[in-house]
């Protein structure tokens, strides 16, 4: 019996499914354009993919073309849903309430609900996926797994902001932290590249996609992560604008007439590259045209370098010493030239880039250490496994291993 991974996002639904007996994935997919035209589903098994091209009105309708799609065809992946022994969710927000992973409850449900406000863009569509997967497999145990539990090993003075403290008391206004299911995995994966403790590492940990983040792991523990109380701060992103002064909204909203709602909407859906660019949200389109000699696309990659940078030197101070830092995610893990760009001038730091390992370092598919030998300070490119993470969390729920003092990831 294997484990179902669901990642549901506002357009989309992410599967993979595990067989812990084997520690490998039979098979993924992915459900895109749900609720929209053009409905298709994507699946990969034994090396080859098959599409289906059905209409998905709902995160209900692409849960069960899942389910159909695993227990159907040719070579089906399980004969029936009874081959299912739990449901793992991705959930964006789980706010202070949850520290870590956990079984599915209806007050757990409610408390996600409420938790929508934070993640707007993120809670509804992971809801969504819970209730399908609950409705079409009753009696499955489902467990969330959230992006927020990895950050909670943050101390006061690093999510509390500057602001009246009765608005973290009252409202829970405080840095949150996102994509913790990566930033754990490619640390632990890190430990395990350079042969040495987690406990004993100081790493920077860079999830560099369309959204982006950075969270300095000391000891195994996030000490400090650049999203904050919602996934637009920190790092300049496709089309999120990361940090910036926050009297610039409050400066132009009644000179644009815009209401709350629509300058949330301009924050994190035409800022960030495409909005410096006016054109491109996608690192490779941008990449392309500075090359060409496009201004706008060349000064769009040097802001977003520098942000990475000081970033880099930050966390190492933070810390107060570095080990490693771990690129990962879409473009961390495919753009040698960023990694190159964002890696130049930090010799001081004790990081040394050997430039054709980084060269070498593209496709996603394997792990790659990218500075020279001598190097002090290590550069890795670790493919990020989210979904592994997600089912292991899961199954060490069921099993109640969780709590455990030697409870131990299988790719640690």
């Amino acid at each position: 019996m294997s484990i179902l991974t669901l990642n549901c996002g506002s357009s989309s639904v992410k599967y993979a499914f595990y067989d812990p007996g084997r520690r490998a994935f039979v098979c993924r997919g992915l459900v895109d354009r749900v609720g929209q035209p053009g409905s298709v589903l994507k699946h990969k098994q034994d090396g080859e993919e098959t599409r289906v091209e059905q209409a998905c009105a709902d995160h209900a309708a692409a849960v069960a073309l899942v389910l159909a799609t695993l227990t159907q065809g040719a070579t089906p992946a399980i004969r029936d849903a009874t081959f299912i022994r739990a449901v793992g969710h991705r959930v964006v927000h789980g706010g202070e309430t949850f520290a870590r992973s956990a079984r599915i409850t209806p007050e757990m449900l409610r408390t996600v609900e409420e938790l929508s406000s934070l993640a707007p863009l993120h809670n509804p569509p992971n809801l969504a996926g819970i209730r399908a997967a609950q409705k079409l497999l009753p009696g499955i145990p489902q467990v969330a797994v959230f992006d927020t539990a990895f950050h909670q090993s943050l101390e006061p003075a690093a999510y509390v902001y500057p602001l009246p403290y009765a608005w973290y008391e009252r409202y829970g206004i405080r840095r949150y932290g996102f994509h913790g299911t990566s930033h754990l995995y490619v640390a632990h994966r890190a430990a395990a590249l350079l042969n040495r403790p987690l406990s004993e590492l100081r790493l920077i940990t860079l999830h560099i996609g369309n959204g982006a983040s950075a969270t300095a792991v000391w000891n195994g523990s996030s000490v400090d992560t650049s999203m904050g109380f919602t996934p637009m701060e920190g790092l300049v992103m496709g089309t999120r604008c990361g940090s910036i002064d926050p009297a610039v909204p409050l400066y132009l909203m009644p000179k644009l007439g815009l209401s709350p709602e629509a300058m949330d909407q301009e924050l994190n859906k035409r800022s960030g590259l495409l909005g410096i660019t006016d054109r491109f949200s996608d690192r490779r389109d941008v990449e392309k045209a500075a090359a060409e000699g496009d201004e706008r696309c060349a000064l769009a990659q040097e802001i977003e370098i520098r942000a990475l940078k000081k970033t880099i030197g930050a966390y190492a101070a933070a810390m107060e010493g570095l080990d490693a830092v771990v690129f990962t995610a879409g473009v961390g893990e495919n753009s040698a030239s960023i990694r190159e760009r964002v890696l130049r001038g930090l010799e001081f730091l004790g990081l040394e880039l050997d430039r054709a390992r980084n060269a070498e370092a593209v496709g996603g598919e394997y792990e790659a250490e990218i500075t020279r030998d001598d190097s002090l300070v290590k550069a890795l490119v670790i493919p990020t496994n989210e979904e592994l993470v997600i089912a292991e969390d899961t199954l060490a729920i069921l099993e109640e291993r969780f709590d455990d003092a030697d409870f131990r990831y299988s790719f640690a």
